[in-house]
């Protein structure tokens, strides 16, 4: 597994956060890297996902 730097980069908050409490997610999309956080806790790791994976993974939300 290959560490990407990710503190340079631009986190968007997700569109469907709320006031639920906190419960979102922030995404930074990189060339190299698609990253996902968890807003709350920032320091608590990062997924992440190659360009083609995370393409993938949003087309199959919107087809449900």
């Amino acid at each position: 597994m290959q560490d990407y730097d990710l503190s340079r980069a631009t986190w968007r908050k997700s569109s469907r956060s709320n006031g639920n409490g906190g419960a979102c997610v922030e995404v930074a999309v990189t060339p190299e890297v698609v990253g996902v956080r968890d807003t709350k806790d920032r320091n608590g790791g990062t997924l992440t996902f190659a360009p083609d994976q995370w393409h993938t993974f949003l087309t199959s939300l919107t087809r449900g």
